[in-house]
């Protein structure tokens, strides 16, 4: 088989099973795992999958900048923040992790519910300025592709509570590689606070299903739910049912 045959018949495996486990490809192809994985490797430099221990997974689509991305799937964000918001109780403490999608959340919530928010990011807590709601905004160093702070300042506060729901924003989820982001210092971010909630939600868009980021934050059996939308294809969260709770909205 040629290269340029087998590298066809890799990209379109992975977009198939979401994908490729070296070995069995190569047994199934009667070749030698090495010339399997050097496939995997020239296509990774190449920027057509992402390697992992094993195999290749497909690369999370590349976000644009903050601003580009509040007019993104703006709807089903909608859907996604308002059923996020039914979960949340009076008198609760609610950590909502930076985004556009969790911008949502904020503005679903009831004006009048007395409720304590956490956020490291300035936008998400700008939302709240005509809210009943107790804001306590974290401070650090400025990620600013997400509007969040991160760093040692932000490390250390975030250790000092405890909170009830964190919402979790992820660039892409994956049944065996988990839930993961671009950002090395933000992963970290992301892990203590859920570390200190005793329920972590992620809000999930349909594009993010299948997907590997750089950095793997937490496995999506840790999670206490994905909430999804209702059109999100069967296939998709088929992997998940077993993992956690599917929240469709």
């Amino acid at each position: 088989m040629l290269t340029t045959q087998r590298r066809a018949m890799i990209s379109a495996r992975l977009a198939r099973d979401g994908q490729i486990v070296a070995k069995t490809l190569a047994d199934e192809l009667g070749l030698s795992e090495d010339t399997i994985r050097r496939d995997l490797r020239e296509m990774a430099v190449e920027g057509l999958l992402r390697r992992v221990h094993g195999g290749a997974l497909p690369l999370a689509p590349p976000l644009p900048d903050f601003a580009a991305r509040q007019a993104i799937a703006s709807d089903i964000k909608r859907r996604l923040g308002r059923r996020a918001a039914d979960l949340v109780r009076p008198g609760q403490t609610v950590f909502l992790d930076g985004g556009t999608t969790n911008a949502e959340i904020a503005r679903a919530l009831p004006r009048d519910m007395q409720v304590t928010i956490i956020t490291h990011s300035p936008t998400i807590a700008a939302e709240f300025e005509h809210h009943d709601a107790e804001v306590i905004l974290i401070g650090g160093r400025l990620y600013k592709h997400s509007m969040v702070a991160t760093g040692a300042t932000a490390f250390v506060a975030i250790e000092q509570i405890r909170v009830d729901i964190f919402f979790l924003g992820v660039t892409a989820i994956h049944p065996a590689q988990g839930l993961s982001t671009g950002d090395y210092e933000e992963t970290a971010i992301k892990r203590a606070i859920a570390d200190q909630a005793a329920d972590t939600y992620v809000l999930a868009t349909p594009e993010k299903f299948g997907a590997a980021s750089p950095y793997r934050i937490m496995s999506v059996s840790e999670l206490a739910g994905l909430i999804v939308h209702a059109e999100t294809p069967a296939e998709a969260l088929s992997p998940y049912r077993d993992c956690t709770a599917l929240i469709v909205a």
